[in-house]
């Protein structure tokens, strides 16, 4: 009965009732056991439990979000005199990070030194083996009867774990990584990981209670750009299921880099009555730590520790290391070779350092010592577009001017300077050029050089270990190109980079050279195996942006303690970026003048017009030829275009309009292949990877464009998919006349979407139009596909491809042979070669059949006679039929004509009608009567 002058709330009497019956509840447990114990006899008498013998536990959550601290022996049966159970605190209660719940206060602690917790969590940093708790399943993404064995190759194809992280795998099976996890509240999930391949598929998703996933795209992670990025996502209260997974598409020979991922951490699981100890190579020196830290190099540290031990004199460690290793006798290839910048007197002196970390002994039995430094020589000269100040520094010439790397002198009258950056002279890295080293152990950037000055080249330092990746960056603002190359949209060669290289490697090197726009993500453009003569290498840059380009250059891509392949280098001689934006220059090109009150000054030609050299005026280039953007001088820069091609405006590019005249000796077939000009899609047969997975080159191509614009597109939409439907953007999108691209299907995927990756151009430029097989060194042969038989020639339209390759030096060439089929209507048919279903023979030259109705000449006059009867009646009646063509000196007979070709003709005085066949289209050109 509630006191006078009291009332209880509904809810407050409810939950009174509850706490005395959980109460009565415990108590009557506790009677039981005690009596229990009692009725056994047996045993002796048991002693009251001491504080070292029990620990404490909560009760479960009851409805209202109550619960009881009970204490609960370390051994049931061993004592007896428990604590009474108390009020437990809420179950919502939670400590902070770096605190513990300390159960027999039931208030919130510090961790001591050496100890962290999350508070309200767990993590995951120790990956030697794979957690308990964890589990990795991998799939084949077929889902059809026929790849059952397939399927059985995917049981390996598994996440790893690899020490400080875990690694996905690099084929094409599905492998996932998964952890349930039950959250009293709720919490967080948050990860490190490394992802730096786009032929991979990466996504991390969690399913609820009810298995519905997150519906949020951003379960499809994006390509990491340096090292390691952070990821978190929130997570309910209750039951939820984490999903990392992967799926690689290379289907080319080249393996995909892993997916690493370290460091999961999770919140919101429970309060943690206990702090864990720091794991071997960290430590902890302040109470209240969330996390532990790395030791550094050369110390080490046991398991808990608060602080990190040196190493002898004789060993040493890397950073985070749980033991010191022997120091190894030095040898040549523990140090290596720099310049130091010009003096004041303009003189620099060759100079060794040992590579760091600095591993190896001086004064073991053996050992090299580091060779003392050079004589002083002079410095070498500036880079063209520099010139050397009083203090024999390197700096810019002022606009206008130009420099050989001595002085700068003003551009004469009538010229100006041909602005970009141009480095063969190597005694400091550049301004704009940056160097770092990957590791290629653990991924992270250190802050090490990678790529070291040698006066008339750079080369790739010692790194700390044999697989590192040996970085080098050049950063360009954006560009000037010509005036003519702004106004056009399809031949936009805004500037070039070209650079002189080599390489020497004794095991598998790999030298990768990446572009990156805008700051996105790199993207590799070529890749050069093993050890490479001195060469050149152009890339077209056809985007003003803010541009870099980055060089990487790998020894091995197996790690073993110590450096062995030290004397593997990569040399860069000299890089050569053209129109650069605040560039500088080298020599001065005419330029075309105008008069003002200040006198003769430059100005830009229109497009498409060259210049002058002795009058500095602007003349437009003859029709049907091209200028040479960047060198526009003289009427020699007017380039013809090829056969069955003609110029645009501007003089930019040459186009076929989709019509085409040939004449031969008996007579001339004109051709409009306008119903064939909007894109069209092929895709080669299944192909199937070691693994099973079904896959298809698909190429786009469109035949002449749309005067000159090319109109197939290519995509890349591997780290894409996380973009909702409807919306658009794409990693990497080529624009060409033909492209090709990787397919896999979406019933393999299961995604939403199928899966197109590596997108690669065939055709930039229209080379001619022409019926002979072999144009401009490209040939296209006649037995790749089955012959024709109407004796109509076969129209060929030749191609060339922008991208040199190292397998494809002289670039693609790709050839579409348009044949005239007037049973297959618009737009016909197109097919590979039989001996090479994928295009291509070699991989560089690509060659189609193209089968239409709409590739037959347009009938003319010459195409049909007059049949004229005997007088009827005083009538004489005049026919017209086409006229047969002939093969092999016979003529076809009319049932080999084809019929369904037909058309009601007229001609003569009389108009009369007669049905005729013809084997020519059946769209007769404005001099055919009907």
């Amino acid at each position: 009965m509630a006191e006078p002058g009291r009332s209880l709330h509904p809810s407050a009497r409810g939950r009174g009732r509850t706490e005395r019956r959980t109460l009565r509840l415990l108590w009557l447990l506790l009677w039981v056991g005690t009596a229990f114990q009692v009725t056994q006899g047996a045993g002796p008498e048991l002693h009251a439990c001491k504080e070292s013998e029990y620990h404490y536990e909560y009760t479960a959550c009851d409805s209202t979000g109550s619960r009881w601290r009970v204490a609960v022996p370390h051994t049931p049966g061993l004592c007896t005199s428990l604590p009474d159970p108390v009020k437990g605190t809420e179950c919502s209660f939670s400590c902070k990070a770096g605190e513990f719940l300390d159960m027999k206060e039931q208030s919130c602690k510090p961790c001591a030194e050496g100890r962290y917790s999350l508070g309200t969590g767990i993590r995951f940093d120790e990956w030697d083996e794979l957690p308990h708790g964890f589990a990795t399943i991998s799939t084949n993404m077929e889902i059809e009867d026929s790849t059952t064995e397939s399927t059985e190759n995917c049981t390996l194809s598994k996440w790893v774990p690899l020490g400080d992280y875990i690694s996905s795998n690099t084929d094409e099976c599905t492998a996932t990584l998964m952890y349930a996890v039950n959250l009293k509240q709720s919490g967080t999930v948050n990860f490190e990981y490394y992802y730096p391949d786009s032929s991979i598929i990466f996504e991390f998703f969690v399913q609820n209670d009810q298995c519905q996933p997150s519906a949020d795209d951003s379960r499809w992670m994006k390509t990491t750009e340096k090292g390691w990025e952070f990821h978190s996502v929130e997570l309910n209260r209750g039951n939820n299921v984490l999903y990392w997974r992967t799926t690689a598409f290379s289907v080319w020979s080249k393996v995909s880099k892993p997916v690493l991922v370290r460091n999961i951490a999770i919140t919101g699981v429970a309060y943690t009555s206990e702090c864990f100890p720091c794991k071997p190579g960290t430590y902890a020196d302040q109470q209240g730590s969330s996390f532990c830290k790395l030791c550094p190099v050369n110390t080490y540290s046991n398991k808990g520790e608060t602080s990190c031990h040196q190493c002898d004199p004789d060993k040493y460690s890397d950073k985070g290391s749980s033991s010191c290793r022997e120091r190894p006798a030095c040898t040549d290839k523990d140090y290596f070779y720099t310049h130091t910048a010009c003096d004041a007197n303009g003189e620099t002196q060759l100079m060794y350092k040992w590579a760091q970390p600095k591993i190896c002994g001086e004064d073991l039995e053996g050992a090299v010592k580091l060779p003392a430094s050079g004589v002083k020589t002079r410095c070498p000269p500036c880079n063209p577009g520099f010139f050397k100040t009083n203090s024999s520094t390197c700096e810019p010439c002022p606009y206008g001017s130009y420099s050989n790397g001595s002085d700068c002198s003003h551009c004469p009258a009538g010229t100006e300077p041909a602005v970009g950056f141009e480095y063969k002279w190597w005694n400091t890295l550049p301004t704009n050029m940056e160097t770092t080293v990957l590791s290629g152990i653990n991924f992270e950037y250190k802050g090490m050089t990678g790529w070291e000055v040698a006066g008339d080249h750079i080369y790739t330092a010692v790194g700390a270990s044999d697989n590192d990746f040996m970085i080098l960056t050049l950063v360009v603002p954006g560009f000037r190109p010509p005036q003519s190359v702004m106004a056009d949209t399809e031949n936009k060669e805004v500037a070039r980079i070209t650079f002189v290289f080599e390489t020497i490697c004794s095991v598998n090197c790999e030298l990768y050279f990446m572009v990156g726009v805008n700051s996105r993500t790199n993207t590799p453009v070529e890749t050069w195996k093993g050890s490479k003569g001195k060469q050149s290498y152009t890339y077209i840059i056809e985007e003003n942006a803010t541009m870099s380009f980055t060089w990487a250059f790998q020894r091995t891509t197996f790690h073993e303690i110590g450096r062995k392949y030290t004397n593997d280098v990569a040399k860069i001689y000299s890089i050569n970026v053209t129109n650069v934006m605040d560039g500088v220059a080298s020599y001065c090109r005419p330029c075309a003048l105008e008069a003002s009150e200040m006198g003769s000054s430059c100005t830009s030609c229109p497009a498409g017009y060259y210049i002058d050299r002795d009058s500095g005026t602007c003349h437009s280039c003859p029709p049907d030829t091209i200028l040479k953007a960047h060198q526009p001088y003289g009427i020699q820069a007017c380039t013809p275009c090829g056969p069955g091609t003609k110029s645009n405006k501007i003089h930019s590019l040459c186009y076929n309009d989709c019509t085409f005249s040939v004449s031969t000796p008996t007579r001339t077939f004109e051709y409009n292949f306008l119903p064939l000009a909007n894109p069209v899609s092929l895709a080669g047969g299944p192909s199937f990877t070691s693994k099973g997975l079904k896959y298809f080159h698909h190429f786009t191509l469109s035949l002449c464009g749309n005067q000159g614009k090319k109109m197939s597109v290519c995509t890349d939409n591997v780290t894409d998919l996380r973009i909702p439907e409807g919306e658009s953007g794409f990693s990497k999108s080529i624009t060409a006349y033909i492209c090709q691209a990787v397919i896999i299907p979406p019933e393999v995927t299961g995604y939403k979407a199928g899966v197109s990756s590596q997108p690669v151009s065939l055709a930039d430029r229209l080379i001619g139009v022409t019926t002979d097989m072999t144009l401009d060194g490209i040939t296209s042969p006649a037995e790749l596909f089955h012959p024709e038989s109407l004796g109509i020639p076969d129209v060929i339209f030749f191609y060339r491809s922008n991208d040199v390759t190292q397998s494809c030096s002289s670039g693609r060439s790709t050839t579409i042979r348009v044949r005239c089929s007037p049973l297959k209507s618009v737009p016909g048919s197109l097919s590979l070669p039989s001996t090479c279903s994928d295009g291509t023979c070699d991989g560089c030259n690509f060659h189609f059949l193209w089968e239409s109705v709409a590739a037959c000449p347009l009938c003319s006059a010459a195409d049909y006679h007059t049949i004229v009867s005997s007088c009827v009646a005083g009538i004489q009646v005049g026919f017209c039929a086409w006229g047969l063509p002939r093969r092999e000196g016979n003529v076809i007979s009319e049932s080999l004509v084809f019929l369904s070709n037909r058309r009601l003709l007229t001609c003569g005085e009389n108009q009369s009608y007669a049905w005729v066949a013809s084997p020519c289209l059946s769209r007769e050109s404005p001099s055919a009567k009907r």
